[in-house]
């Protein structure tokens, strides 16, 4: 399975056939330069964690230049249908569902955190529950995106129900889990082969570094990847 992280929750997923986008926050995204056209190019799935700006990002324009499947919330699958995306490629779910997405599943599950967008207006639109995301591959590791998130107990039971083998998970505190408290959740609940770190380094107002984290991973600080922006890696 080959990732790459532009930065912030941005990821790219490929495997077999199956090209997918996660939360594709690149216009605009401090730590990424480089757009999202070519990073675009030949996806078959766009996932969303939840609908804040800087999570749903380019999701409208990729999904209507490449047809890819929307996989997301309802909510946020009907918002992004109201910004001129084809409603036959959407594949909403919810908390406990699970989606077959063609050559791989993804569960949706819990994750403590918001979620909404604003309008042109400068309100806000609600957008259903905020989640993270469960990939499961017939032949490749199990992969959970916590999105944006806080420690929460039940994390036991999504190891329990999943047993995910990589985990991305946001550790630049303020609007996430800081980097102790990620480390707890990833010690404490899981048996992740391989963590990567994300949501750091983007803003100001949050960690600039993964060092806080793997510090705190301590004896399972060598499960830890932290990746350079833009370039890929294998796990």
């Amino acid at each position: 399975m080959k990732l790459t992280w532009y930065g912030h929750s941005a990821f790219r997923v490929e495997t077999g056939d199956a090209q997918i986008l996660i939360d594709p926050f690149l216009s605009g995204n401090p730590s990424w330069s480089g757009g999202w056209e070519d990073v675009a190019d030949g996806v078959t799935h766009v996932l969303l964690t939840h609908g804040h700006d800087d999570h749903i990002g380019d999701a409208a324009d990729i999904l209507k230049k490449t047809g890819a499947q929307l996989v997301a919330n309802f909510e946020v699958c009907m918002y992004l249908v109201g910004q001129g995306v084809d409603d036959s490629r959407i594949n909403p779910g919810n908390f406990g569902g699970t989606v077959d997405c063609g050559g791989f599943t993804t569960t949706f599950v819990r994750a403590d955190h918001s979620s909404s967008s604003q309008t042109g207006g400068g309100g806000n639109v609600y957008l259903g529950n905020p989640g993270g995301l469960v990939l499961h591959f017939p032949d490749q590791p199990t992969l959970y995106h916590m999105g944006d998130t806080d420690i929460f107990g039940d994390m036991a039971l999504i190891n329990e129900l999943h047993k995910p083998e990589i985990g991305i998970v946001p550790i630049g505190d303020r609007f996430t889990m800081g980097g102790a408290v990620a480390a707890l959740a990833c010690r404490r609940y899981f048996s992740f082969a391989k963590v990567i770190p994300c949501h750091y380094g983007t803003f100001p107002i949050i960690d600039q570094d993964a060092a806080t984290f793997t510090e705190a991973m301590e004896g399972d600080a060598d499960t830890v990847v932290a990746p350079e922006i833009g370039k890929p890696f294998e796990v």
